[in-house]
């Protein structure tokens, strides 16, 4: 593998096309069984400029996670929603200048939805919040759906669904005093439904483009949050890809919902009896094509 860092441009050419000669982003150019890559990753928003040339490119569009539901005391929250992720090849691109809009994630406080991110004529949305105690969880358009939230006595709350790019939250659970709320969904699975002694894990992400020929994991959904009074409850983890780990009251105390990991579009952890919910993170786009350098 082969990585140059923070070129001031990029040349490729495809099909026969004129090079292509392109700035924005953060550039890096690897190789990955034979071919020449170079990638440009859009971590906030920016532009895409094409200066000349033409080429077919790949893509790598992330919306921005949700965030964990906070809760008052006697309450838990759902694990947030994973934003949207989509990936494709061969969208041509000519000179011109394309806007890259990168979708924040949710804050914990005020608890919201993923916001959205657009590239290459596409936009699609966040993830859904997890529910803020007693609530369900909220739906999204294109990403996945939050985790149901929970309370004493009452378990039937229901996990968001998700749209075309992402899954269902979880749903609530409990028995007597101990009660639990979903994990969020993630990118390529549900969130787990909560059991009568754990809070659900956040749904599994999945792989996609990165800076070098590695494929790192992303859109991983929050964990739902816990309250096992009788023997104790690990926190729910959030899924693979970045998803938050949730709170968890156990015999040894609480902590809050933890953020997702930046720049992932994942879900943050349910928080609960008077915690926050963790941060969804903030998405990204990654654009990359074949140089034809040999």
């Amino acid at each position: 593998m082969v990585l140059s860092q923070a070129l001031l441009g990029a040349v490729a050419s495809s099909g026969g096309a004129a090079a292509l000669v392109a700035t924005g982003g953060i550039i890096t150019q690897y190789v990955d069984s034979g071919t020449t890559y170079r990638v440009h990753a859009f971590r906030g928003s920016g532009k895409f400029v094409v200066a000349s040339g033409a080429a077919d490119v790949d893509y790598l569009i992330i919306a921005g996670g949700a965030a964990g539901g906070d809760a008052s005391s006697g309450k838990l929250s759902g694990g947030g929603g994973a934003g949207a992720l989509r990936t494709g090849t061969g969208y041509a691109v000519s000179a011109g200048s394309y806007t890259i809009t990168v979708g924040a994630g949710g804050p914990h406080w005020p608890v919201t939805d993923g916001d959205s991110s657009a590239a290459l004529g596409m936009t699609i949305t966040g993830g859904g919040r997890g529910g803020r105690g007693a609530a369900n969880g909220t739906n999204s358009t294109d990403g996945s759906g939050g985790g149901a939230g929970a309370e004493v006595s009452d378990y039937s709350y229901t996990g968001g669904t998700s749209g075309s790019y992402g899954f269902d939250g979880g749903d609530a659970n409990g028995t007597g005093s101990d009660y639990f709320a979903g994990g969020g969904g993630g990118a390529s699975a549900v969130g787990a439904d909560a059991t009568t002694s754990a809070g659900g894990d956040g749904g599994a992400g999945t792989t996609g483009y990165g800076v070098t020929a590695a494929t790192p994991t992303y859109a991983g959904g929050g964990g739902g949050a816990a309250a096992l009074f009788t023997t104790g409850a690990p926190p729910a983890t959030g899924g693979s890809g970045g998803g938050g780990q949730a709170y968890s009251k156990d015999e040894t105390g609480a902590e809050q919902g933890h953020g997702a990991v930046p720049n992932t579009g994942s879900g943050g952890g349910g928080g609960g009896l008077g915690n926050d919910g963790g941060s969804g993170a903030t998405g990204i786009v990654i654009i990359r094509y074949d140089t034809g350098l040999t």
